[in-house]
């Protein structure tokens, strides 16, 4: 070995430093994201994937950390004897395609909708998000780092990625097809701000930007925030649009808020896309909206895991065994293509990683064909609604063991779902604790993969009863804690 170099193992850096993989990618404390970590899972994700030569995409977000960090990991493309490949700030689907097309790795630096303190890594193999097995494989290796060098000057903005993302949905939905429409288009921090506008107008529309911002805000599409509620609706009431629309920051999940400026719940804006598509197969997670089944537009519906590696791993079970014109989506609104859809004479090829702008263009374009409002597209879907909300700073190891109390003492639950809803009829453990209850209502904690939060997903008959028992068991929850009831691990 090189005297110049150190040998280190990924699951000690893990270990040390909190950075591991979460729901999609490695995420953490910017302050824990230091060059060396980030070169040496740079340099684990090409060792996985078998990268010996060409070049390797790499991307950021709009995060002030973002630059710095793919310093690291362009120094770590350069080591192994690879090309950067700089495709600047772009949405992370954008980045995602650009590797497809070209056969290449790729890389995204994000952390999402994460809060503004942290930021993460995202892989992508030449045909898609890596998986959960790579990602094992990367959590097992030991790689050469160097004792220097560990940033490299960043090279010119290649803006072929955005170019190739635009032309993919010009291809697919007809000029002007939506025109007439005024939109408004919530620009905050999203990287996809100037990129998406420019694509609404090509197709037709009138868009005015909205609460442009030069510091970082992360926008949770499941967990929207009261000011984002109220001011939508306050510039739904000034404009009188026809829709108002917004991504996360990384743009690979939507909101999309309708001509009120209620923002639609992200699994029903994917059930939606899935009918405009002509989707026959959707996998999708455990926490969506069980109006996915219940519509009766699938021949098949396949629930995973919560992560969109999980969510591709359905898509693949599906395509093998025959299934056509395969989607997936999540609850958070991304979209996944996963084969070669068809409608009107134009093809979309697929595309496996969560998606913001398919599921905007496609229900903006249903409306238009129905001739109706955005707020009446889902007025023939099952009248089933969901909300969530997250109780933030929950320290994950906190919220599995109050999880595993809740779900080892049925005691423990009837107090804490007491005077709420019915009582459990069923539980599930696959991700947190799914509490199916006589009423047919649904509760579902879930700890954060990527953040220290405490995630609460509701299911009921109405949006108003949903949105109740999310905020009085993430109230309970926090009473518990705050309790300090002793904690049986």
């Amino acid at each position: 070995m090189n005297h110049s170099q150190k040998r280190l193992a990924i699951k000690e850096l893990m270990d040390a430093s909190g950075i591991r993989f979460g729901t999609s990618g490695v995420r953490g404390p910017v302050g824990e994201m230091s060059r060396t970590l980030c070169f040496a899972y740079t340099s684990a994700f090409l060792n996985a994937v078998s990268a010996t030569s060409g070049a390797v995409a790499l991307a950021i977000d709009l995060r002030p950390s973002s630059p710095e960090i793919a310093a690291a990991c362009a120094a770590a493309i350069a080591h192994a004897g690879l090309e950067v490949d700089y495709c600047g700030a772009i949405p992370t689907p954008a980045l995602a395609l650009y590797a497809q097309s070209k056969g290449v790795p790729g890389i995204m630096v994000t952390g999402s909708h994460i809060p503004f303190d942290r930021n993460g890594i995202k892989f992508y193999s030449p045909t898609g998000e890596i998986t959960k097995a790579d990602e094992d494989c990367i959590c097992q290796a030991v790689v050469d780092v160097p004792e220097g060098g560990l940033t490299s000057r960043l090279p010119p903005v290649n803006r072929s990625a955005s170019q190739d993302y635009i032309d993919r949905y010009l291809r697919f939905f007809p000029p002007d097809c939506l025109s007439g429409m005024k939109l408004g288009f919530y620009e905050h921090s999203s990287v996809a701000r100037d990129l998406l506008q420019e694509l609404l107008e090509m197709l037709g529309a009138t868009v005015i930007p909205l609460g442009r911002v030069d510091e970082f805000v992360p926008i949770d599409t499941e967990a929207v925030s009261d000011d984002d509620v109220q001011l939508a609706r306050r510039w739904a009431d000034q404009h009188g649009f026809d829709a108002i629309l917004s991504t996360d920051g990384d743009a690979d999940r939507p909101l999309i808020g309708d001509e009120r400026g209620h923002w639609l719940r992200g699994d029903i804006t994917g059930i939606l896309c899935a009918q405009y598509l002509g989707a026959l197969a959707v996998a999708t997670t455990i926490s969506c909206n069980t109006a996915v089944e219940l519509c009766g537009s699938f021949l098949k519906v396949l629930r995973t895991r919560i992560g969109s590696p999980y969510v591709i791993e359905g898509i693949d079970q599906l395509v093998e065994s025959g299934a056509r014109n395969v989607v997936g989506f999540e609850p958070n609104g991304g979209f996944l293509v996963g084969s070669r859809l068809e409608k009107n004479g134009r093809t979309l090829a697929p595309l496996l990683t969560r998606d913001a702008v398919l599921p905007i263009l496609c229900l903006l374009s249903m409306a238009r064909e129905k001739g109706c409002k955005v707020s009446e597209l889902a007025r023939e879907l099952p009248a089933r609604f969901t909300a969530s909300d997250r109780l933030q700073s929950f320290p994950t190891e906190t919220s599995q063991a109050m999880l595993r109390e809740l779900a080892a003492s049925p005691e423990a639950l009837a107090e804490l779902l007491a005077g709420l809803c019915g009582e459990p009829r069923s539980l599930d453990q696959t991700e947190g604790l799914r509490i199916y209850l006589a009423n047919d209502e649904i509760v579902f904690f879930r700890p954060s993969g990527n953040a220290p939060e405490l995630r609460c997903y509701a299911e009921s008959t109405t949006q108003e009863r949903a949105g109740l028992l999310v905020q009085e068991c993430l109230q309970r929850m926090n009473a518990r804690l705050a309790s300090q009831r002793p904690v049986h691990i």
